[in-house]
């Protein structure tokens, strides 16, 4: 990587959006990703069930590796594998990226991210949107150096159209493989629900609390109740600042 350069850039293919920073200048992910989401869309076409389904669907052997991926996630999750699309296009990326060599990346997929960082004066700082919460925007993570990629994806029952059955305005879960992380987020906010606000976390940390091995740290967020599990990255204020997924 000639003087750490960083180039930003941005991809939209049909339902997949991504914002991404890398040290890799002629990358060609555009290509990576449309070549993969043809695999996974002719996947689909002989197996409708992974479509639509909402718990896991087994697959065969000699699977494309995001469909043996999204298949693998939602066995850990008990979870449909489309919960793991996004988290999983943004794990096949970093994965793409690191093979071309690169050292400071970071892939964006619609707020579900998958980052390496192997330079040490280098962070990655991931802001924390939670809808109406008070602490929505009020705080963020702040990532140093990896030897290996991080993945960082949040469910909500409050934001977005993605189907929950929890009231969280943000369960963030930080895990090595962001197929997992993906998933995760999705089964623990299904669980994120009580009386209160504090009831509603605790439920979901409960959750959390039976997948420990397969995530680093995680958060949830119900108002202006919060909640941690595992081990995070430093957590910082926002302050007045713009704070994006893309920060370098």
């Amino acid at each position: 990587m000639k003087d750490n350069k960083i180039f930003k850039e941005s991809l939209s293919i049909d339902e997949t959006n991504i914002k991404f920073l890398t040290d890799i200048e002629n990358n060609n992910l555009r290509d990576f990703i449309f070549e993969n989401r043809n695999k996974l869309k002719k996947y689909i076409l002989t197996h409708p069930s992974f479509l639509k389904s909402l718990s896991p669907v087994h697959g065969e052997k000699n699977l494309p590796k995001i469909v043996k991926l999204m298949i693998e996630a939602s066995e850990i999750c008990n979870v449909g594998p489309m919960a793991a699309i996004a988290g999983t296009i943004s794990e096949i990326s970093i994965d793409y990226l690191i093979d071309l060599g690169s050292k400071y990346s970071i892939v964006d997929n619609g707020g579900d991210i998958s980052f390496i960082n192997k330079i040490n004066k280098k962070k990655v700082i991931c802001g924390i949107y939670a809808g109406k919460s008070p602490l929505s925007g009020k705080i963020a993570f702040e990532f140093k150096n990896y030897k290996y990629p991080i993945g960082l994806c949040s469910s909500s029952g409050t934001v977005g159209f993605s189907l929950s059955y929890g009231r969280s305005d943000c369960v963030t879960i930080i895990a090595k493989k962001t197929s997992i992380a993906d998933s995760l987020a999705t089964a623990i906010a299904n669980e994120v629900n009580g009386k209160t606000d504090d009831d509603a976390v605790e439920r979901g940390l409960l959750a959390a609390d039976k997948f420990r091995k397969h995530f680093i740290g995680g958060l949830i967020i119900v108002g202006e109740a919060i909640g941690t599990i595992g081990k995070l990255p430093k957590i910082i204020e926002t302050h007045d600042f713009d704070v994006n997924h893309l920060k370098k």
